[in-house]
């Protein structure tokens, strides 16, 4: 333990300073609403003072402490914002948990107080809730990492975090902490000050010490990390870079299977049940495509971090409806038990989703440009291509694509409900990579589910799933099997911008597609 600390006492050292600071800034403050006690007492003990003025004093020193009493219990009791993840007890990772227990063994610090799983590319140790019993911080893994990552990769990549239990144990750094919670918690509230006078002045009071706490929480938690980092530099040092390097990759492959492939499907209320398992499945894609990543493929041979579960299909599941809740919020519930059990979501595997998801949203998206284009009685490609060259050559197409954008909006607001999700102080937003979509782009995807529909009926074309580009349409070839079809883009935004539908008519007649055939809407 002694050789271990003598290696990083300056960044040991200035957490702790900076921890008394924060702690300086809440005993001043608790000196502060004593005065008046103070005062009081000295008054009677020394008999100065008329009997009036001391009256006075001791009313002023008992409203004060009141009001102190009050704002500090306000305070105290203010509920920090929990980040929402699935727990994973013992029971269902023996594994994973002996290899923590182990890891903190070898950097000599405590082992946490759990295990949790987060549908993000992160890791970090999440302090215990506020008013139960004292406990080591919950180590909090991305879930991405243990289905992506290889076993040995895992262990070099948290013994940083690991390390950061040793700190978080000092009982000074837990005071401070404790403390700019309950601060953070209180400071959030944002309630009318008329309807709640009390916790809109403790809420005053808290931004007022974390005001006068100034840069002093920040440093500290920046020499916990410090000396955790430091702590952890002698463990699977030769593995920590490439850890590190597949952590980008896993980040990369997570944002484009979830911006690309999940929220399609979480935008007409369905969750793929298996996102980790998605995720390997594109970066394995990607390493096919990319000759640079070659070397990907060879590391998928050894064992997987996931092996470490005792059921990585379940917690996978579980993880996954998490993320759908968390990045997409919580549609209403629904009468069907399928759909109830899972707070209104239906589920989806991966081997459904063509049909159950990608058939779906172009049918659904037909159908709206079908009704916007007012051709529902005949639904045909012709008379469609027909009437968005007309509406582009007359200035009209901006007007179409308002509609379908407010008729997309409507039909996605009923499988977005307001509610937070589980555990958490905030109501679900949008994934924030993910820009909104323009009306022109929202047009020119209704056209090319318009056009997709027609291929599945009238040629041998089918609804596919890409790893890396979600929804596709596979066309069969000669004796090649199914394969991705021509790219629709240029052809459809030669119609929608200049009005010409040659182009897309070359290639419909490419593909074999009877524009004339009505195309099926539901």
């Amino acid at each position: 333990m002694v050789e271990r600390r003598t290696r990083t006492p300056r960044a040991g050292r200035s957490a702790r300073e900076h921890a008394l600071a924060v702690l300086r800034v809440r005993n001043g403050a608790l000196a502060v609403a004593l005065i008046p006690a103070a005062v009081a007492v000295v008054l009677f003990t020394t008999g100065t003072g008329a009997p009036a003025v001391r009256a006075v004093v001791v009313a002023l020193a008992a409203a004060t402490a009141a009001l102190g009493a009050l704002t500090g219990a306000l305070i105290a009791r203010a509920r920090p914002a929990v980040t929402p993840t699935v727990d994973v007890p013992e029971r269902a990772a023996p594994a994973l948990h002996r290899l923590i227990r182990e890891l903190a063994a070898r950097l000599d610090v405590p082992v946490p107080g759990g295990i949790a799983l987060t549908p993000d590319c992160d890791s970090w140790l999440e302090e215990p809730p506020r008013g139960g019993p004292p406990s080591a911080p919950v180590l909090v893994i991305g879930s991405p990492f243990l289905w992506w990552l290889r076993v040995a990769e895992l262990h070099a990549l948290l013994a940083p975090v690991v390390a950061g239990t040793g700190p978080a144990a000092h009982p000074d750094i837990a005071a401070a902490r404790r403390c700019v919670r309950a601060w953070d918690a209180a400071a959030a509230h944002t309630a009318p000050a008329l309807r709640h006078p009390a916790r809109a002045y403790a809420a005053s009071v808290a931004r007022g010490l974390l005001r006068l706490s100034g840069t002093h929480p920040a440093e500290m938690e920046r020499g916990v990390a410090q000396a955790a980092a430091a702590r952890a530099q002698d463990v699977d040092q030769a593995l920590r870079q490439t850890a590190q390097e597949q952590v980008g990759l896993a980040y990369a492959g997570w944002d484009r299977l979830l911006t690309r492939v999940a929220l399609p499907a979480w935008r007409i209320g369905r969750w793929p049940r298996r996102l980790d398992a998605g995720v390997v499945a594109a970066l394995t894609e990607l390493s096919r495509r990319d000759r640079l990543a070659d070397g990907w493929a060879a590391r998928l041979d050894d064992r997987p971090a996931c092996d470490l579960l005792e059921e990585p299909g379940a917690m996978d599941e579980a993880v996954s409806l998490l993320a759908a809740r968390l990045f997409h919020g919580i549609p209403g519930p629904a009468p069907a038990p399928a759909r109830a059990a899972s707070g209104g979501w239906t589920p989806v595997d991966w081997a459904g989703y063509p049909d159950e998801v990608v058939d779906r949203i172009w049918r659904d998206r037909a159908a709206r440009l079908f009704l916007a284009l007012d051709a529902t009685e005949t639904p045909t490609l012709s008379c469609a291509l027909q009437r968005l060259a007309d509406a582009a050559a007359l200035d009209g197409a901006d007007a179409l694509a308002a509609r379908l954008s407010a008729d997309t909006a409507r039909a996605e607001a009923a499988h977005t409900g307001p509610h937070p999700p589980p555990d958490t102080a905030a109501p679900a937003a949008p994934l924030p990579w993910q820009p909104p979509r323009a009306d022109r782009e929202l047009l020119a995807e209704h056209v090319t589910a318009a056009v997709c529909c027609a291929a599945a009926d009238t040629t041998g074309a089918t609804p596919g799933l890409d790893w890396l580009d979600g929804p596709v349409l596979l066309t069969t070839g000669q004796g090649q099997g199914s394969r991705r079809g021509p790219d629709l883009t240029d052809p459809v935004l030669r119609l929608l911008e200049d009005g010409d539908p040659g182009p897309l008519r070359a290639w419909l007649a490419t593909t074999g597609v009877r524009p004339d055939k009505p195309v099926r809407l539901v």
